[in-house]
């Protein structure tokens, strides 16, 4: 049996994900759709050429007419939104009109959880919705869980998880594969940690620490920034007295970010300069951008989970740790295999009825072993390992 998959937005995560459920998702035809129809075509010639079959074809589609949307999805078994969070609700309530199935790559709790809030709706239409996948929050979420199971009474987890040039340049050593906006929002406000069994705010860019990795990786840092880890301090809080995720950057990165926050430029609310509103967000935005945004990177993405408890009523910790890097045979960077294929992933379990209808958290959608199968299946180096003293 063959599937019809949409995917909204044409851009590089989508094409990742385009590229898997041909592969791996009993496609018969991807619709690749976009505002621009020159970008839509060129994502969709691009999948073709790597699955080396015409599966893939190219729709120009504005996110914003909503009957356009949903005729699309009425073609559709399974849809991924790759555009911005900000829609994301109205398209979940598009594919719950159309009986799609949906994931997408989330980016603000607070749109998720009224995206789950259609869980009702989404089981009378007999179709999944798993909001927030990707690399984090994603498939970070999924290996803790799997880290969990790996021990018997697990306690406390964190996780360390960030994409990276494979070469640094200085001074800023970080290459941005993805939108700014999307960047510097992790880094305002504050994270959500469970902490001594409660939900605790923890203020970005705070609590570094340092962690090794083989090299040529070497000595990263890690710190807090802000929506990595979802609904799971929710669905966890009772089961873990401990959760926690922060990001990883080469050393003296986050120093960096630090001065420019005690400045007022990751500010939203705008003030006047020499008689013009300006938002310093935006100025930011517009000096850093250049400096670290590229269109091709070759990258490395890090991801390490540590799970401590008890197996046989002895201390145990499970540690398990995911390094992909920049695939030359594809072209894909390792930030667009680790966030599109998770989605995928989350799709194709759900178009084949392994995912129960309803709109389910990403931490509940799958099982950690599941998720990990999957991504082995993939190609993805996921190791583990478990001490019990």
């Amino acid at each position: 049996m063959g599937f019809t998959y949409v995917l909204l937005g044409a851009g590089r995560q989508n094409v990742a994900a385009a590229y898997d459920l041909a592969r791996f998702g009993d496609a018969n035809r991807l619709v690749m759709t976009d505002v621009s129809g020159s970008t839509a075509t060129a994502s969709a010639d691009r999948v073709n050429r790597l699955v080396g079959r015409n599966v893939a074809t190219a729709v120009t589609l504005d996110i914003r007419d909503h009957d356009a949307v949903r005729h699309v999805l009425e073609t559709a078994d399974g849809c991924v939104s790759g555009i911005h969070y900000g829609v994301n609700l109205d398209v979940s309530r598009m594919a719950i009109e159309t009986r799609t199935h949906m994931t997408d790559f989330g980016g603000n709790t607070d749109i998720v959880r009224q995206q789950l809030a259609l869980d009702a709706e989404a089981r009378r239409a007999g179709i999944a919705i798993v909001p927030d996948c990707g690399m984090g929050p994603g498939l970070n979420i999924s290996l803790a869980i799997y880290s969990m199971s790996l021990v018997e009474t697990p306690r406390e987890v964190r996780i360390w998880d960030g994409g990276l040039p494979q070469q640094p340049e200085e001074p800023w050593n970080y290459v941005s594969t993805f939108a700014l906006p999307g960047l510097t929002n992790e880094f305002a406000g504050h994270a959500t940690y469970l902490r001594n069994g409660e939900i605790t705010p923890v203020p970005c860019l705070t609590e570094i620490d340092e962690l090794d990795f083989p090299e040529p990786i070497g000595r990263l840092e890690g710190f807090v920034t802000s929506g990595g880890l979802s609904t799971a301090p929710w669905t966890l809080h009772g089961t873990l007295t401990c959760l926690e995720n922060k990001t990883l950057r080469y050393p003296g990165h986050i120093a960096k970010l630090q001065a420019f926050a005690d400045l007022g430029l990751l500010d939203t609310d705008p003030i006047e300069v020499a008689g013009s509103r300006i938002v310093p967000r935006d100025v930011f935005h517009a000096l850093l951008e250049p400096r670290i945004v590229r269109t091709h990177v070759k990258d490395v993405c890090v991801m390490r989970v540590s799970c401590i408890g008890a197996t046989g009523g002895r201390p145990a910790e499970a540690i398990v740790e995911l390094i992909d890097s920049y695939d030359e045979a594809t072209g894909f960077t390792a930030m667009q295999r680790l966030t599109g294929w998770h989605a995928s992933i989350m799709l194709i379990e759900a178009v084949h009825g392994r995912i129960p209808a309803g709109a389910t958290a990403v931490e509940r959608a799958m099982s950690g072993q599941d998720v990990v199968r999957e991504s082995r299946r993939r190609g993805l180096a996921i190791t583990e390992r478990v001490t019990v003293a």
